[in-house]
């Protein structure tokens, strides 16, 4: 990830393999994570059976949320690409029962389309 991509906050790529020995104590039992992007210190994984946002808080990032977010409470999302400062690409995506949509950029690095297909194989199965 470029560092003006990491200034303005905007996802970048991350390996499965990579994603898998950071965060595989998140991990259920057969549970495998397909695609993963990181900002700065942040992360969404994209697994078999949920999809969950890292979001590390604080000066030291030592405090750390964990949102896990099953696909069958996905209701839709939709993706804008270009426009917004550096980033090439924002993704919302809706909750049920949540009034507003998780927002995350992506920069150039990531081929938003894939990202919407990893959703959507997964959601839509559900």
């Amino acid at each position: 990830m470029g560092i003006m991509s990491g200034i303005t906050g905007n996802a970048g790529p991350m390996s499965p393999q990579e994603a898998t020995a950071e965060f595989s104590r998140l991990l259920s039992q057969g549970e495998q994570i397909y695609a993963a992007y990181n900002w700065v210190r942040d992360a969404m994984l994209f697994t078999n059976g949920r999809m969950i946002l890292v979001d590390k808080q604080g000066i030291t990032g030592k405090k750390i949320e964990y949102l896990s977010i099953p696909y069958r409470s996905i209701s839709r999302y939709a993706v804008q690409t270009e426009g917004h400062l550096m980033a090439e690409a924002t993704m919302q995506i809706w909750i049920e029962g949540v009034k507003d949509p998780i927002e995350k950029e992506f920069n150039s690095s990531v081929d938003i389309y894939q990202v919407q297909g990893v959703l959507s194989a997964f959601a839509v199965s559900r």
